[in-house]
């Protein structure tokens, strides 16, 4: 019997633009355990699992989710979406929540607010990034089982395959799409982990909110923020998909093998 809901954070080492950025340190925990940890505080997330490469390289990651009790799932390095697909197809569920392990100030009452919108509507897809409207790392995605199948078939460019929802948003006519916005507009915000700046903001955040409370919310960070306006401008300089822009600027055409599922 599948799950109804499974949640799924995607976690390497071999990041181009900030090497091993899932197990930085952010007041004596790494990243990957505060994304883990935030995430589990969740109530409709269901089933958590990781999903990392079969590179030896990503066993530090392994590790850690021995060590905090997480499901892990090993795939191909070279193809996210195809990782990510057979995890999911692995441990079977209705619904897919996807969040980025570069997200460790993930809000645990977001994720429960995107996933209720998405069963409540019966979208194919649910975002609160394609039309943002909140801080760049309060990232969430749910996509239908069948919706992931259909994308993992379709996606053909190699920037759809690496950023795994993409080929959602450049396809927006041949879904159900429903977005979650939130009443004030935050997307000028940068709370994701890419960059060493980005890690700076971060670590003075985390060295203040969370020693303060372990337990924060959005609300928490935007009170400390507030009084402290000159942090933001350490990473305001990135654009806020300075990742998905390069791998377009590097696109391809990709060969897929797609073996149909047993």
């Amino acid at each position: 019997m599948q799950n109804e809901v499974l949640t799924i954070i995607q976690a390497r080492l071999r990041s181009t633009r900030l090497p091993s950025k899932p197990l930085m340190d952010l007041a004596g925990k790494t990243v990957l355990e505060h994304v883990i940890d935030r995430v589990s505080q969740s109530k409709l997330t269901g089933k958590l699992i990781i999903a990392t490469t079969v590179n030896v390289a990503d066993l530090p990651i392994v590790k850690v989710c021995v060590d905090m009790g997480v499901s892990v799932y090993r795939g191909c390095e070279e193809d996210p979406l195809e990782r990510y697909y057979q995890a999911a197809r692995l441990f079977g569920a209705s619904h897919v929540v996807r969040i980025k392990s570069d997200c460790p100030m993930i809000d645990p009452e977001i994720i429960d607010e995107a996933i209720g919108v998405h069963l409540e509507s019966g979208a194919d897809y649910t975002s609160n990034t394609i039309q943002r409207t909140y801080p760049v790392g309060q990232d969430v995605e749910i996509l239908t089982n069948e919706t992931l199948t259909r994308v993992w078939q379709s996606a053909l460019r190699f920037s759809e395959r690496e950023h795994i929802t993409i080929y959602i948003a450049n396809n927006p006519g041949l879904f159900n799409i429903r977005y979650l916005k939130n009443v004030e507009n935050l997307s000028g915000k940068r709370w994701t982990l890419d960059y060493p700046e980005d890690y700076e903001l971060l670590r003075t955040i985390f060295n203040n909110v969370y020693r303060k409370k372990n337990n924060f919310r959005m609300k928490d960070v935007l009170d400390f923020l507030s009084k402290k306006p000159e942090l933001e401008g350490l990473n305001s300089h990135i654009s806020s998909d300075s990742g998905l822009q390069k791998s377009i600027r590097e696109d391809r055409l990709v060969s897929l093998s797609h073996q149909n599922p047993q």
